[in-house]
Formats: C-alpha cells, sequence, structure tokens
C-alpha cells in the first residue's frame, strides 16, 4: 500500500476514534498550495477559472447552487446519466451564459486538488460546500473495462475506478476562452 494510502487510513482511524466531526484540515505551514486563491479566479457567476489549465468549472457540485454552494442538495449520478447530465445542461440554456459544458476527464479533475488540505483536498473559498466524503465522475472510462470509469475521491484527492453503475457527485468544466 502506498504512504499516501497508510497516512490516510490512519488519518481516518484516529478521527473516528476521537469522534472529531468531519472538517477540512490544511497544512499550508508546512505543504505549498497547489490551487491557491490567485489561480482560481472567481467570476462571480457561480464559474471558477483556474488560470494555470484554464479549465472554467462551475463552482458548485451539480445539485448545488448559491453563492455558497449551500442552496439545493448534491446530487449522485450513475456514470452514463453523469455524461447525460453536460447535454442537458447546454440544451436547456446552458450555465452563466456557456453551452460548452461536459465532464472533466481525469487529468482535468485532478487539477482542482489542493494537496495541503484533507477533507475535502480541494480549496474551498473557491468551491465552498464541496463534499469532503464524496466521489466525483470523471469522463474518463477505464482501458479495457467497459464497465469502469474513474473517480475523484476528494477526502484525500485519491483516484480510483468503480463501476460506471454506481452513484457518485458530478461537477461541470468547459475550456475557458
Amino acid at each position: 500500500m502506498h504512504n499516501k494510502t497508510w497516512t490516510g487510513l490512519i488519518f481516518l482511524l484516529f478521527s473516528l476514534m476521537a469522534g472529531a466531526v468531519q472538517a477540512q484540515i490544511c497544512r499550508p505551514e508546512s505543504i505549498p498550495a497547489s490551487t491557491p486563491d490567485s489561480q482560481l479566479q472567481d467570476n462571480g457567476d457561480g464559474t471558477i477559472t483556474d488560470l494555470k489549465t484554464g479549465l472554467m468549472w462551475k463552482q458548485c457540485s451539480e445539485g448545488q447552487s448559491g453563492a455558497d454552494c449551500t442552496s439545493g442538495s448534491v446530487e449522485t449520478f450513475i456514470w452514463p446519466q453523469a455524461l447525460q447530465r453536460a447535454q442537458t445542461v447546454n440544451s436547456g440554456g446552458g450555465f452563466a451564459g456557456f453551452t460548452d459544458w461536459r465532464v472533466p476527464n481525469i487529468k482535468e479533475l485532478s487539477s482542482l486538488v489542493e494537496y495541503q488540505c484533507a477533507g475535502p483536498a480541494i480549496n474551498l473559498a473557491r468551491f465552498p460546500n464541496t463534499s469532503a466524503d464524496g466521489n466525483f465522475w470523471s469522463s474518463s472510462a477505464v482501458a479495457g473495462d467497459s464497465h469502469r470509469a474513474y473517480i475523484l475521491y476528494y477526502f484525500f484527492g485519491d483516484i480510483g475506478h468503480y463501476f460506471n453503475n454506481d452513484y457518485y457527485q458530478l461537477r461541470l468544466v468547459r475550456s475557458a476562452p
């Protein structure tokens, strides 16, 4: 097992034993930010542009809305539904004036991981109310296995692959102009 996995399991075990409430923990004193606020531009319309990758993200997970993503509730999808959701958003008038939203591939999705944080490993100033224990679908199918696709587990920012009939969360992306 990788050291990252062992560290995560130990952290989770101690958190559960202590009865700790799940809350993001960041270590800026020892780990530099991988997605600092200065890299993630808040466009003021429910979108965030990553100035490093050139990608524009929906600020909230699908099902959530509002400036702090507390309106509504997170929706979960099986993989074919997740892929369809992007088409539904686009054909329904889009979001924030754009009609080219899509499910990110696993490389794009993992670009949001904030390595100095866990529970969730994402910049919560830019992506508020992201579920710490949520798996997020990517558009990346597993090579040689038509029944699995890649996900990102945001508690630690780990990549995995699961059956495409499992229910996971979704955050849409587009290529910024």
